[in-house]
């Protein structure tokens, strides 16, 4: 059986990776620009508009009270405001929605409301399907999900396992390694860690089973309290091993690894940062409180799982990287379609760029041990190298983009970074949260084209995406942190030696290839409700 090549879900801060067979027509695929669309019946002047109410360039304001949650299944708690309605009534509020605040707008067709039997289908056609001038689809970034799972995810706490799977192979013979496990988790307490195969769950054997129901069961449990039987084959272990794991609330501990090594009489912190989630604002500033302390001259941070999140923590890690020089300076200068020139569509504000902030927003107030306005720590470097891969996006990629904006050089380490220079206001109606890309990024040199990713290149002659850096495959075989992984112990030679090193590749991807991420990961990576007004990248 071939197998759709991967479907993920952000669940706790882990790709969950779908094995999905492949169907004869897969329906609700297509962009909301093109040919994949339906084609609506357009009225003709003076007859009867259809029973939907559509006018085909007539749109009520998404904003009002008569718009906004009428729901074909209202939720019936005190949380919410959702009255009975009809799916068209839901399809109404997306069209609006997305002609108001798409950042391509007019390429999206006028498509009737009550032609569309679902609203997760009529959000999927108000896409554009244009291309990027390099030929890559212009919006790879357009989901929606259901609104309890975004905040779910958004407070790092969720049903799983707490681990990281990677599809290494997605077709027999298949394959599939831990990334990563999450401390005090059902994986960290089964020892289920870095560089471990996945050989079979409840008996299903990964390499070639074609029950591919009870592999999604089995390694994605959706419930807390599910008890499913693996059978693994440890990092350099001779045998497999069998247990049973079972599901428990597990939470996301985005900043690992918090150390200093000695590179050539060079003290070089490292820090593992996975996720631009709320408790990775305390976590990193503890991490670079302790990098300072112990007087590093170098800083390696280590994304290369990291597929984005808030856009302020991210300001917030570029002034504790830079330091004073950044103070103030311009972090991400938000760029909205043309209709919104000089306010943001959601919040109305007038149009300021994000800056880099030396004290710290307060995520979790008023319970965060870390208050609004608490000054941050700053190292005051003037380069930083960041380990990368496809998996890296969005608020990552700001990160990258926003220090090389203030002249901190960046050494990027890995692959190609995803390409995400958009973001959005994650908006809730009827209980499904939906982000539609609103705005476009850019630097304080006024730099933003890195649709398709920054790019490592062993060169200083540089233009547009290109970093400095080397090409270096995922390395499995050894754990984040480890000076002798093939990305990290890259970065530690370019630190003593001033280049890459010679051989850049490890004994796991020479085996099996190159480990990259489906490009999706970086998508589903940011499924989150945030409080209105605060943006997600």
């Amino acid at each position: 059986m071939v197998l759709k090549e991967l479907k993920l879900f952000q669940i706790s801060g882990f790709a969950k990776t779908a094995l999905v067979a492949i169907t004869m027509v897969i329906a609700g695929c297509g962009g909301g620009g093109g040919s994949s669309s339906p084609t609506p019946s357009q009225p003709v002047v003076g007859t009867t508009p259809p029973a939907s109410g559509w006018v085909a360039g007539d749109y009520d304001d998404w904003r009002l009270t008569s718009m906004r949650n009428i729901c074909e299944n209202p939720r019936n708690t005190a949380d919410n405001t959702d009255t009975q309605g009809t799916v068209t009534d839901e399809n109404n509020w997306i069209r609006s929605f997305s002609n108001d605040t798409y950042l391509w707008y007019s390429e999206l067709d006028d498509i009737d409301p009550g032609t569309v039997s679902s609203a997760e289908e009529y959000f999927d056609l108000m896409r554009t399907d244009g291309l990027s001038p390099t030929g890559n689809a212009k919006d790879q970034f357009h989901y929606s999900q259901n609104t309890e799972e975004y905040n779910q995810y958004y407070s790092g706490v969720s049903a799983g396992y707490g681990v990281r799977f990677f599809l290494i192979a997605s077709s027999p013979p298949r394959q599939i390694i831990v990334g990563y496990n999450e401390p005090n988790g059902p994986a960290a307490n089964n020892s289920l860690s870095r560089g471990a195969e996945i050989i079979s769950v409840d008996g299903e054997a990964i390499v070639d089973s074609n029950n591919v129901d009870a592999l999604n069961a089995a390694l994605f449990p959706e419930t807390v309290g599910e008890a499913h039987t693996f059978v693994v084959r440890d990092l350099n272990a001779t045998e497999d091993r069998t247990f049973t794991m079972t599901s428990a609330e597990t939470t996301t501990v985005p900043v690992k690894n918090i150390t200093t090594l000695d590179v050539g009489g060079k003290k070089v912190g490292y820090l593992t940062f996975n996720s631009h989630i709320k408790p990775a604002e305390t976590q990193l500033i503890d991490a670079i409180t302790q990098l300072k302390a112990n007087n590093i001259e170098e800083l390696v941070l280590d994304m290369r799982y990291n597929g984005g999140g808030y856009l302020t923590i991210a300001a917030e890690l570029g002034y504790m990287v830079a330091g004073s020089a950044s103070e103030g300076e311009v972090f991400d200068a938000l760029t909205f379609n043309d209709k919104y020139t000089v306010r943001d569509p959601i919040n109305n504000n007038i149009l300021e760029p994000s800056r880099f902030s030396s004290t710290a927003a307060g995520f979790d107030a008023p319970t965060d041990p870390t208050p609004p306005g608490t000054p941050l720590p700053g190292l005051d470097l003037t380069r930083v190298f960041i380990l990368a891969s496809g998996g890296t996006a969005s608020a990552s990629e700001a990160l990258i983009n926003g220090l090389r904006g203030v002249d901190v050089e960046v050494i990027l380490i890995g692959e190609a970074t995803r390409g995400k220079p958009y973001g959005w206001y994650a908006i809730d109606n009827c209980g499904t949260t939906y982000s539609t890309i609103q705005f476009k990024g850019s630097n304080a040199k006024g730099f933003g084209d890195y649709s398709d990713g920054f790019l490592p290149v062993a060169s200083a002659d540089l233009s547009g995406a290109e970093i400095t850096g080397c090409e270096v495959a995922d390395d499995l075989s050894h754990a984040l942190g480890d000076a002798s992984e093939g990305r990290l112990a890259a970065a530690l030679t370019f630190i003593e030696t001033g280049s890459c090193p010679a051989e850049a590749t490890s004994a796991l991807s020479a085996k099996s290839g190159s480990i990259k991420l489906h490009p999706l990961s970086a998508v589903t990576g940011r499924l989150i409700q945030p409080e209105l007004g605060t943006v997600i990248r």
